[in-house]
């Protein structure tokens, strides 16, 4: 029934049930997890895993947080295990001045660097904005290609869905969809068109309500689609239906 285009299964906060977990929620419903990487050591993880898996998909590549640490040889390394079967995706990567774990200079350089192992590997990019909407848009615009990128855990305004629209690239949206003080992304999804939209958890963060809080996994997803689904007038069905499909050619599964 759906496809979750963003967790996290090789977090920590599932060491004690993840196997057990995995299976449980594709026998559930989940039909494809795509499990982003953070740095060269969590792509190695997220490989293994979707190894393990035949519906579990990895991305390899190094996240914001992580950039003032990663090195020139790991992002070659990046670069080839991103040749592997299973690794449909280039990430997360991208800018996050919320937190600034990383300068924003060596943010700017991995995100680069992410963007063009993309570019030479022909697999799209997962990217990751979190208020820096203005320079990540700069940074794609100059070098990313109508449809090769998707913006995941979207939190733009609906002026910047206008704009990542127009350039073909794509939108994930998670359990933030239903928060109380969901009146941004309220009025993006307004303005996103159906076959640029897909879903995610962001798992095990970005729990939906009414169980924020808690550990997030792919089957709290229906709770995101419901509310999507209604913000956008269609019927679970087809929200369903429609990301799914979008989900599957933007990951080439």
């Amino acid at each position: 029934m759906f496809i979750d285009t963003h967790a996290h299964y090789d977090d920590d906060a599932f060491d004690a049930d993840r196997d057990e977990l995995l299976l449980k929620v594709h026998k559930n419903g989940t039909e494809a997890i795509i499990n982003a990487a953070q740095d060269y050591k969590t792509s190695l993880v997220c490989v293994e895993l979707a190894e393990k898996y035949p519906f579990l998909y990895a991305t390899v590549g190094v996240h914001p947080h992580e950039a003032a640490n990663a090195t020139d040889e790991e992002l070659i390394l990046i670069e080839k295990l991103a040749a592997h079967n299973k690794v449909v995706a280039i990430g997360e990567a991208g800018l996050d001045y919320h937190y600034n774990f990383s300068p924003v200079d060596d943010q700017k350089r991995i995100f680069a660097a992410n963007i063009e192992i993309s570019g030479r590997v022909g697999k799209p990019i997962v990217v990751h904005d979190r208020e820096a909407h203005s320079d990540v848009l700069e940074m794609m615009a100059a070098n990313i290609q109508p449809g090769g990128a998707v913006v995941h855990c979207f939190s733009g305004s609906a002026e910047m869905a206008k704009v990542i629209a127009s350039k073909g690239w794509y939108f994930s949206v998670g359990g933030a969809a239903t928060f109380k003080n969901a009146r941004r992304i309220i009025e993006a999804l307004a303005v996103i068109p159906d076959e640029l939209l897909m879903l995610e958890t962001d798992c095990p963060y970005m729990t939906p309500e009414p169980f924020r809080g808690k550990r997030n996994d792919s089957s709290y997803i229906e709770y995101t689609a419901k509310r999507i689904a209604e913000i956008k007038g269609m019927t679970y069905e087809e929200l369903c239906a429609v990301t799914n499909a979008n989900a599957r050619r933007f990951f080439a599964i």
